[in-house]
C-alpha cells in the first residue's frame, strides 16, 4: 500500500528537549499499532506498513511539540472503533498528549461514509428546508409517561422540528421505554395530524436489555423518527452499526454524556472538534449535541465554533452534519445564537422551557418565530 493511502493523525505533546519529543512521538507511533518495543518490531510488511510513521516533529512553544504521525488504514479495517483506537486508544492513558487533528486519507474516507442523512436529509424528514430547527427536550426524569406526552405533544403543536428524549430517560419504572416511546410517538403523531407537520421524536436508547440495536428497531416500530445515542458510555460501533444499516433508516442524534474527560484539559484528551465534530461523523451520526456557550458547561465561542464547523465541514467524512448546541438557549438569545451558528444547526430547548407550564407550546412557538424571523430573506 503506497504512502500516500495513510491517513494522518497531529498531536500535541510535551516534552523536556527536542530528543524527548522524538521519543515520546515513536512511542505514540509504536503504542498505536504493534505494541511492542520498536528493537522487536517484524521486518517486512509489519515494520513498513504498519506501525505508525513519525513524518514531522516541530516545537510550539516551552515544553510544547506538535508530531504528524501516518497510520495505514489496514491498521483500522473498516471500524469505527479500531480506528479511533489506532488514533487515540493506549496513549490516551498516558499524560500531556492531546489529539488536535486528522485527515484521514483516501481509503479511510471512502471506507467510513459518514451520516446517512446528514443536513439535507435531517431536514428533509422533519420538513424544515431552512432555518434553525427547534427541538425542545421532554424531561425531567421521574415524569410519568402521560406527563412527557403532553409535553411532547404541546411542543410539537408549538412548531417544534425535533422532539427529544432527555439522555436521563432509560427505562425507569416511573416512564418504562416500551411504554414511554409508544406513547410519545403517538402524541407527536397526533399533533402533527393537527399542524400538518413533520416534527421527529428521537428516542434516547441506552441497551438497556443488552441488545441496544434491537431497542433502536423498536422505537423505530413504534413511531419514532430518530434515536438518541450517547457514544461516550455505549461506544461509537453502535452508531456505526446502525447508520450502516439500511433498514434502519432513520436519522441518529448523538448526545456528549461522558466525554468531558476527553477535551476539558488542554494538555490531555482531544480537540472539541475531534470529539464532537470528525468522530460523530466517522461513526455516522446526523446530529451532533454538544453543550453550548454561555451554558452551565462552560465552553468557549471558539471551541464552540470550532465543533460546529467540523460537523459541516464539506471537506469531512460523508455527508455534512447539523451542530446542537444545548444549554442557555432562550428567546432573548436567539439573534445571538443564530447569529452565531447560522442557518444550519438544531437548536436544543431544554429545563427553561418548563417554566411555561402550560402554555410550553406557546414558549417553543416563540422560540420558533424569532428564529424564523432572525432567517428571513
Amino acid at each position: 500500500m503506497s504512502a500516500d493511502t495513510r491517513f494522518r493523525v497531529l498531536y500535541r505533546l510535551l516534552a523536556d528537549s527536542p530528543e524527548d519529543a522524538r521519543q515520546r512521538a515513536l512511542g505514540i507511533a509504536l503504542e498505536q499499532t504493534v505494541e511492542i518495543p520498536g528493537d522487536i518490531v517484524p521486518a517486512g510488511y509489519i515494520s513498513d506498513e504498519i506501525v505508525g510513521q513519525v513524518e514531522t516533529i516541530s516545537h510550539v512553544a516551552g515544553k510544547a511539540y506538535e508530531t504528524v504521525i501516518s497510520f495505514s488504514p489496514d491498521s483500522a479495517g473498516d471500524e469505527v472503533i479500531q480506528l479511533i483506537n489506532v488514533i487515540f486508544g493506549n496513549s490516551s492513558i498516558q499524560q500531556n498528549i492531546r489529539v488536535t487533528g486528522f485527515d484521514p486519507g483516501p481509503v479511510i474516507r471512502d471506507r467510513f461514509k459518514g451520516p446517512r442523512f446528514g443536513i439535507k436529509g435531517v431536514r428533509a424528514r422533519s420538513g424544515r428546508a431552512r432555518g434553525g430547527l427547534i427541538s425542545p427536550v421532554i424531561k425531567p426524569q421521574g415524569s410519568s409517561v402521560k406527563q412527557l406526552a403532553d409535553i411532547a405533544y404541546r411542543c410539537t403543536l408549538g412548531g417544534a422540528d425535533i422532539i427529544k428524549d432527555d439522555h436521563g430517560l432509560a427505562n425507569q419504572k416511573m416512564a418504562p421505554f416500551a411504554e414511554r416511546v409508544k406513547a410519545v410517538s403517538a402524541a407527536v403523531a397526533d399533533a402533527n395530524a393537527k399542524t400538518g407537520g413533520s416534527a421527529l421524536y428521537f428516542v434516547n436508547v441506552t441497551g438497556h436489555t443488552g441488545w441496544p440495536l434491537d431497542e433502536a428497531y423498536q422505537a423505530k416500530e413504534a413511531g419514532a423518527g430518530g434515536v438518541l445515542l450517547m457514544p461516550g458510555l455505549m461506544g461509537f460501533g453502535v452508531v456505526q452499526a446502525l447508520a450502516r444499516d439500511p433498514s434502519f433508516d432513520l436519522p441518529i442524534m448523538t448526545h456528549p454524556s461522558f466525554t468531558g474527560p476527553y477535551v476539558l484539559t488542554p494538555e490531555t484528551g482531544v480537540s472539541h472538534a475531534l470529539m464532537y465534530g470528525m468522530f460523530q461523523r466517522l461513526a455516522g451520526s446526523d446530529i451532533s449535541v454538544f453543550p453550548n456557550v454561555g451554558g452551565r458547561f462552560g465552553f468557549s465561542v471558539e471551541e464552540c465554533l470550532s465543533i460546529a464547523s467540523a460537523c459541516r465541514d464539506m471537506d469531512g467524512i460523508g455527508r455534512p452534519m447539523m451542530p446542537s448546541p444545548g444549554g442557555g438557549m432562550s428567546v432573548e438569545r436567539a439573534s445571538d445564537m443564530v447569529s452565531m451558528y447560522g442557518e444550519d444547526v438544531v437548536f436544543l430547548l431544554g429545563g427553561s422551557l418548563l417554566r411555561a407550564g402550560d402554555a410550553i407550546g406557546d414558549a417553543v412557538r416563540a422560540m420558533r418565530d424569532a428564529v424564523d424571523g432572525l432567517t428571513a430573506d
